[in-house]
């Protein structure tokens, strides 16, 4: 290993973690140092902790000797040469942020979780009970566009109406579902309390509206932060299009040599202008092509597409790393084989799972399933978060109906349910008749459908599928997931893809909720 002198060691040590070793990690730098660093470190033949000292740590010390953030400057000028110079936008992968986005509605969640590199980690509607006034305001947003308009009043009513159904029904929720449930000998404290109020949460969350406000906390690199200004810049919302502005200000505290054409004319604004133009342009094509079509009834989960040879490709692809004959070659070969053959194939490549993080390997993403869903917007919520997979959603809306589970009339609350539900279509078709399309869904009760699509291959299939229809998920999610695992199985006819998802929950599960605050007490309390 590289050695340092004795001054160059003190130099050293408050950014690395170790000065010796081969595998050390950097801290104390500011993320466009940490950044720069990697990408000088792919064009240079030093090693990183000598490219540091010999090319960032100029800066790096003030007069009094102490450690100060170093580098800064030579950081930028790299990356402004090689963003705008060369266009090597890799480079900007290399610097991460962790931001938090406070009172952020639904809607704009929306838009935050977007993505696929990123992180996000949302405030729950299953654990945290929306009864919080601050300022003596229900938790929701209100929509600049509708300042001076004649519905804003009758806007603020009708949400407030809703939460307040919604607050007063806790308490009654939380006392069905504890006379549903009957407390077992032995269940302690937070074991019983935790499982009814998130069971007491999932019934009512339909009756929030889309503008309920969150708190989202997101991490991504400087390209993905990019990526996803450019699009809010280019949002029709002006409660996106404000969020933009403030994420930039505070991303630029942190990596502003990454977001440098954010909003350059020639750069970032001609970008999103393109964004909003295509978005306009495929907007009036459709209303012109589909104008009087009638909408054909579906269920709730339809497989629109699959590949009815996905099986045998997937076992063609599991022989792939283990053989030394051509992709097409292995295809063949696979098509000649039997159907036991190949399910022996499959079988080996899965192994013994024994919890659903055992995952078999990437021959399992050789074919894919498309999915046409029309759920309530709370279940969308949840599953939009799945990033490694293709989705898109249509405009919500009241056009689709609501759900409502069956503990909501048992209770006692179908009146007040309904009155909610109904409202909320009032106040979204008059936003809508007044010229206020693109502010309506805030309005729209997460009861509510929409459709959407979610395309992903069979791994992630086995992920999301496992996942959600777990007894402790939200009922909504649970029978769509449920819905797609026996599509898969029954109507695609993959039953070596289905056969793989052992940890696929096909039950009701009522209590499932309640199972798992057993199970996660146990880990509590294990020594």
């Amino acid at each position: 290993m590289e050695t340092f002198s004795a001054a160059e060691r003190a130099a050293l040590e408050p950014y690395f973690t170790n000065l010796d070793g081969p595998v050390f990690a950097l801290v104390n730098l500011p993320e466009v140092v940490k950044g720069a660093l990697f990408a000088r470190y792919s064009r240079s033949a030093k090693s990183l902790r000598r490219l540091f000292l010999d090319e960032f740590m100029g800066e790096g010390l003030e007069a009094g000797g102490g450690a100060r953030p170093v580098g800064t400057a030579r950081a930028e000028q790299l990356y402004e040469r090689m963003l705008s110079e060369y266009g090597d936008d890799s480079v900007a992968q290399l610097g991460g942020v962790h931001i938090a986005c406070e009172g952020a509605s639904n809607i704009l969640t929306k838009v935050l979780e977007w993505g696929r590199l990123m992180a996000y980690l949302e405030q729950s509607t299953r654990y945290v009970p929306y009864t919080d006034r601050p300022g003596g305001h229900w938790k929701y947003h209100v929509p600049a566009e509708l300042d001076g308009h004649p519905l804003r009043a009758r806007y603020v009513e009708t949400l407030d109406q809703a939460f307040e159904t919604y607050a007063r029904w806790i308490d009654p929720m939380r006392a069905f579902w504890e006379a549903r449930l009957s407390r077992p000998a032995g269940d302690n404290d937070v074991v019983w309390r935790s499982t009814i109020r998130a069971k007491a949460l999932d019934s009512l969350r339909g009756l929030l509206p889309a503008a309920t406000r969150s708190n989202v906390g997101i991490f991504g690199t400087g390209q993905g932060y990019e990526a996803l200004l450019l699009r809010m810049r280019a949002h029709p919302l002006q409660e996106v299009r404000e969020h933009a502005a403030l994420l930039l200000t505070e991303l630029r505290k942190v990596i502003p040599a990454f977001l440098t054409r954010v909003d350059r004319p020639d750069r970032g604004t001609l970008w999103s202008r393109y964004l909003a133009e295509t978005r306009a342009g495929t907007a009036a094509v459709a209303a012109r092509l589909l104008a009087g079509v009638e909408t054909e009834p579906r269920g709730e989960v339809t497989l629109t597409d699959f590949d009815p040879d996905g099986e045998v490709k997937i076992v063609a692809a599991a022989l792939y790393a283990s053989a030394s004959l051509p992709d097409d070659q292995l295809l063949l070969l696979a098509r000649k084989l039997g159907p036991e053959e190949r399910r022996r194939v499959l079988e080996s490549y899965v192994g013994a799972r024994e919890n659903r993080r055992h995952k078999p390997g990437r021959a399992f993403e050789r074919t894919a399933y498309r999915f046409d869903v029309l759920g309530d917007y709370g279940a969308f919520r949840d599953l939009q978060r799945h990033r490694l997979l293709t989705l898109e959603w249509q405009p919500l809306s009241v056009r689709h109906g609501w759900v409502v589970g069956p503990e909501i009339e048992e209770a006692g609350a179908l009146a007040d349910w309904t009155r909610v539900m109904d409202a909320s279509a009032r106040l979204y078709e008059g936003l809508e008749g007044m010229g206020q399309a693109a502010v309506a869904p805030y309005a729209v009760a997460m009861a509510y459908r929409v459709r959407f699509y979610m395309e992903l291959n069979a791994r992630e299939a086995m992920h999301m599928i496992e996942l959600r229809t777990a007894p402790q998920g939200h009922p909504a999610y649970r029978r769509i997931c449920q819905a797609m695992y026996r599509l898969i199985d029954e109507q695609a006819g993959h039953h070596a893809v289905a056969a793989a998802m052992r940890f696929a929950d096909l039950s009701d599960a009522e209590h499932g909720r309640l199972d798992a605050e057993r199970a996660s007490e146990r880990r509590r309390v294990q020594p």
